[in-house]
């Protein structure tokens, strides 16, 4: 079976709630590659052999990112930040005392801002609604921050996606594969470049901790 056939045989009701779910499920604080669906989602819509619909894909997208940020701002809430110290010790890399205190710094600076623009850095989709739960901000601003976000982030990125797509074949006869090859290369750079200064943030931030859970101890000692 040829790979052509294998994806017409999809139902697109199948990709949208694959979509959603797995957003979803992301925005709730459980680490999922969220953005590659949306991403390989979008691109399927860009071909139209297939029915799947781009506006479909952005709904369900919107959908499960605004279902999974309230669930997580509810639990968030209801068990407060001992759920964080619980998760860090569990699950160091993602939610370790470095990357709650980079996203409790953004949530002091930026305050329901950082629930926008948290849609669109991973580290934040993750966090953004347990954490906006757990100090407490107010659910009213919380979901027009989450909606809007949601949105901004589905909508733009299933269009940016979508209309590349459709132009990549364009692009490949105008330009070969040298330019797309540098475009690609030129996005990946400066996503690892953004990761690398984020990262470089929560490590200081996991060092900082340790050193200030060392002198307490040495104090009670």
């Amino acid at each position: 079976m040829s790979v052509d056939v294998l994806l017409q045989s999809i139902p697109p009701l199948a990709v949208y709630l694959l979509v959603g779910g797995v957003i979803g499920i992301e925005s709730l604080g459980i680490p999922l590659p969220g953005e590659v669906m949306l991403v390989g989602a979008a691109l399927l819509s860009s071909r139209h052999d297939l029915a799947v619909d781009p506006a479909g894909v952005a709904v369900a997208a919107v959908v499960g990112a605004v279902i999974g940020d309230s669930i997580g701002y509810s639990i968030g809430r209801r068990f407060g930040m001992p759920l964080f110290d619980r998760l860090g010790r569990r699950f160091p890399s993602h939610f370790g005392p470095g990357h709650v205190a980079y996203a409790e710094r953004l949530f002091a600076r930026w305050g329901t801002s950082a629930v926008f623009f948290g849609r669109f850095i991973a580290l934040l989709r993750i966090l953004a609604g347990p954490l906006a739960g757990a100090l407490k901000m107010r659910y009213s601003h919380f979901l027009v921050a989450n909606v809007t976000g949601a949105i901004c982030w589905a909508g733009g990125t299933t269009a940016l996606v979508y209309y590349a797509g459709m132009a990549a074949e364009h692009w490949l006869s105008r330009f070969s594969w040298v330019a797309l090859l540098v475009a690609v290369l030129a996005g990946v750079i400066g996503t690892i470049a953004l990761r690398g200064r984020i990262g470089a943030q929560i490590a200081e931030l996991e060092a900082q901790h340790q050193h200030e859970a060392e002198a307490v101890q040495e104090v009670a000692d």
